[in-house]
């Protein structure tokens, strides 16, 4: 076994060139006599270095200060202190005391002159291999986190129906940007259960949209309410009707949104209670579409009550007397448990529950 040093008559130690000797997987490191570096004293240490296989108790681990390990990996990249302190516009003494640093935390010498160079000890170039790692790591972190979320978030990523994209998200859009010019915003049309199915795959963040029938493990944030009406051309047969028996609306012809929407599910469950079957309807994905279809006579439409006012008032279309209850969705912006919303999406549902309300009360 080589020695690790000798002792003069005077008592005083004199290091050896080899002052480590590996024993299985635990090596005992022991560092006798003169200073490790200037500025620290003289050293006695006696640990025994973790076994690589064993869990690290991190909480009560002191860790590495993530500076020391750029200026680290800078030295080396270089060769030299100088070199190290102008990439990274530091000071050569700011390099020489993060060295420094680094080297009495971790117990022992990471760096030699040879000649002009500075070269890596066996410990630092195992250090190297690692500092390399978590500054990689960190800088991942750093973009992900910056990329999701930043001061307001850098993207914007929506499913909404093609009412709301017609309607609520233009207005919204033109306030937003305001005041988040760089971020980028994509749109996905889509009703209620078809956004549900793209959040849940992680490909939209928020959803535009009406509250769901089925319970859904998400957060809905409650925006405005709006009414359904059921609606006719003013030529049509019952347009001038006081009064409409349940029985006369199973006969009826209707033009209704699509029929796998949480506003179909509406109509359907009002439809079931007062017992009229849906005999003849003709399905679209598109509100507009309907009320122009209404206008020429080919059915009863049931549209919410704002997107028909101009007509009610022209006399082009007509509110019909149906029985029963008043048909009310609540729309809302929907998002994964489990999650805070960044600036910019707490910014857009605001946007959208003022413009939304607006909308609804004319």
């Amino acid at each position: 076994m080589p020695s690790l040093g000798t002792i003069s008559p005077s008592g005083e130690w004199k290091e050896s060139d080899k002052c480590f000797q590996s024993i299985g997987h635990v090596g005992l490191e022991i560092a006798y006599g003169t200073s490790l570096f200037e500025g620290v004293g003289k050293v006695i240490t006696n640990r025994f270095r973790q076994d690589p296989r064993k869990k690290i108790d991190w909480e009560n681990e002191p860790v590495l200060d993530s500076r020391h390990l750029q200026i680290f990996v800078a030295v080396q990249s270089v060769g030299s202190f100088t070199g190290a302190g102008k990439r990274l516009r530091l000071s050569q003494s700011s390099v020489t005391r993060a060295i420094q640093a680094l080297e009495s935390e971790l117990g022992c010498r990471l760096l030699e002159r040879s000649g002009r160079k500075v070269v890596l000890t066996a410990a630092g170039e195992r250090l190297l291999v690692r500092a390399r790692s978590i500054l990689n790591e960190m800088g991942q972190a750093r973009a992900e986190v910056s990329d999701e979320e930043g001061w307001g978030g850098k993207r914007l990523r929506i499913a909404a129906s093609t009412t709301a994209c017609q309607y609520i998200l233009p207005a919204v859009f033109r306030e937003f940007k305001e005041s988040f010019p760089e971020c980028m915003i994509s749109v996905e049309s889509a009703d209620t259960p078809k956004g549900i199915e793209l959040l849940e795959e992680k490909r939209v963040d928020l959803v535009l949209g009406v509250c769901p029938f089925r319970e859904v493990d998400l957060v809905f944030h409650p925006l405005y309410q709006d009414r359904l009406v059921f609606v006719a051309s003013s030529h049509h047969p019952l347009a001038h009707r006081a009064t409409l028996a349940p029985e006369e609306l199973s006969g009826l012809r209707y033009l209704l949104y699509n029929k796998s929407s949480v506003t179909f599910r509406i109509i359907q469950a009002y439809f079931e209670r007062h017992r009229v079957r849906l005999r003849s309807f003709i399905e679209l994905g598109n509100m507009e579409a309907i009320k122009e279809m209404v206008k020429v006579g080919l059915g009863i439409g049931v549209l919410p009550d704002w997107l028909v006012r101009q007509e009610f008032v022209k006399g082009t279309l007509i509110q019909l007397p149906f029985p029963g209850e008043v048909l009310e969705r609540q729309w809302g912006i929907l998002h994964r448990r489990n999650r805070s919303l960044s600036l910019a999406e707490e910014t857009f549902l605001g946007l959208c529950r003022s413009v939304g309300q607006g909308l609804v009360q004319g």
